[in-house]
């Protein structure tokens, strides 16, 4: 009995003091239970592409970047009851969010200063993606725990928390205190390898961004927009680009064969159109843009076509007229693994900032400023840029091909004869297949093709409407997306109704940073 009871005792004792560490069904040894800034980064840049990406299936057909689906993208339209149009949404709030929200709280303990700027870095482009996409946004509210209902916060407040953490960012890559280091950011950083100056140029281009989309309001300041400009990218060596393996479907290029979501899709008009001379020296084919063969595919009769907004050429019979769709293929054709071609490949990089955008920004700020000399430079040099990058994506450009461009009529040989138009339109073929959102704020602030507030009006006899637009609309086109329906329509409707966000044409609402 004595033996019995020193037994139990003992086993009581184990137990008690060990019961947590060994019996504890809520930890798993073989999985940290605490997220740490190097293992909560590499996905991040995954999630910044996918929000792009997937919602590029329907904004692409309204800024006319892809044709032929005829879905309500093109229509200028909305689907009710769906999260479609809302991943860029789902990116900005889950994707990102609260991962990083947790990287700067355990950068902070661990005084790891670049990894809390690479979390502000992207919550500031997070920020201004998607009130660029969206408009009104849950900005103040958006992390606050046990609340139910959001109130959604003026688009100027966003453009504010922009600033904001892009500068905070700044100066914490700036830092040379504290426990962070290159070696400690370099595994997890897939971008630039913890390179601080590349995530500061990073920065200002966000900074650019922000500042130059309010070309309507008396506040706009070109000045501003270039000094951020020349801090920005200096060079295609400094574009930000998220990798993809492309070995399978699961770590594939959402535009690539694999994944199989472009079949439907076609080439516009307005791209064949800006590679094949028609607007810019003015005859289809007197002046063939170099990049053309790496980003476009020709009909089977060996002419480039493209659809109108809103419908689809079937070819003749022969289908010798087809238009291909961006894989380069007919007849929704997928070319199989491993084909398609410029950033419709499997393993192709997406491209979240270049240099050649920010040339573009820096060449309207200048022209706006009046200094003409400034903005020609810094038009050549996008161009350039776009030349020199599309030249990586498939068969290499030549110099004599790049120099008979740059020196023929589709390029402007004098800043005297630069126009608004000349920037905008290159800037838009230049930003084809990944700058989606830029292009559409581009849009959106010289009104489609009815001007600014100054009468510059680039996109005439170029941008074409669909025949009519979704009934919704009352005639007029898309300013914005709607929030996510799964994660506000279903529970937040009362913040909803304050921002109109219940009425059936609240997508056709102008945004703040297009207004005066």
């Amino acid at each position: 009995m004595k033996k019995i009871y020193i037994v139990i005792t003992a086993l009581a004792v184990f137990l008690s003091a060990g019961c947590k560490k060994y019996l504890d069904v809520n930890t798993d040894p073989a999985t940290p239970q605490v997220p740490e800034n190097r293992t909560l980064t590499p996905p991040l840049f995954a999630q910044m592409e996918r929000g792009i990406q997937f919602d590029s299936r329907y904004l692409g057909g309204l800024i006319q970047y892809f044709g032929g689906n005829v879905n309500v993208g093109e229509t200028h339209g909305w689907s009710p009851g769906s999260d479609v149009m809302g991943e860029i949404w789902r990116t900005n709030y889950y994707g990102l969010g609260a991962n990083l929200n947790l990287i700067i709280e355990d950068s902070q303990a661990k005084q790891e200063y670049n990894y809390i700027g690479l979390a502000q870095a992207l919550k500031a482009w997070s920020w201004q993606v998607t009130t660029d996409y969206h408009g009104e946004i849950i900005l103040k509210q958006a992390y606050e725990p046990n609340r139910y209902i959001f109130d959604y916060d003026k688009q100027e407040d966003v453009y504010a928390e922009v600033v904001r953490l892009a500068n905070e960012s700044i100066a914490n890559f700036s830092r040379t205190d504290g426990t962070g280091s290159v070696a400690k950011m370099a595994g997890a950083d897939l971008i630039y390898n913890g390179d601080n100056a590349k995530w500061i140029k990073f920065n200002y281009g966000v900074l650019a961004r922000n500042a130059n989309n309010l070309i309507n309001k008396a506040s706009y300041n070109p000045t501003k927009v270039i000094e951020y400009v020349d801090k920005a990218l200096a060079s295609n060596a400094d574009n930000f680009l998220v990798p993809n393996t492309g070995a399978t479907a699961a770590n594939g290029n959402f535009f690539g064969p694999l994944r199989a979501n472009l079949a439907a899709y076609r080439q516009t008009r307005m791209i064949v159109g800006l590679l094949d001379g028609t607007y810019f020296a003015g005859t289809q084919g007197a002046v063939i843009d170099p990049r053309i063969t790496n980003m476009i595919t020709p009909s089977a009769d060996g002419i480039y076509r493209g659809t109108n907004p809103g419908s689809l050429d079937p070819g003749t019979a022969a289908l010798r007229n087809q238009i291909p769709n961006p894989w380069g293929v007919l007849a929704s054709a997928n070319p199989g693994p491993g084909l398609g071609k410029y950033l419709f490949r499997d393993n192709a990089t997406f491209p979240v900032m270049t240099y050649a955008e920010m040339q573009f920004i820096k060449a309207e700020a200048a022209f706006r400023g009046e200094n003409p000399t400034l903005a020609y430079t810094a038009y050549l040099n996008g161009i350039s840029a776009s030349i020199d990058f599309v030249s990586g994506l498939g068969t290499a450009i030549t110099t004599a091909q790049k120099t008979a461009y740059m020196t023929s009529a589709a390029v402007k040989q004098s800043a005297a004869t630069l126009t608004l138009r000349d920037i905008m339109l290159q800037k838009y073929l230049a930003l084809y297949g990944y700058g989606f959102v830029e292009t559409w704020c581009d849009l959106r602030k010289y009104n489609y093709n009815a001007g600014d507030v100054k009468g510059n009006n680039p996109y005439l006899g170029v941008f074409f409407f669909p025949p009519s637009f979704y009934p919704d609309n009352g005639g007029k086109p898309a300013q914005r997306y709607r929030p996510r329906y799964n994660s506000e329509y279903l529970w937040n409707v009362a913040a909803l109704k304050v921002i109109g966000a219940d009425l059936p044409d609240y997508h056709t609402y102008k945004m703040w940073f297009s207004q005066p």
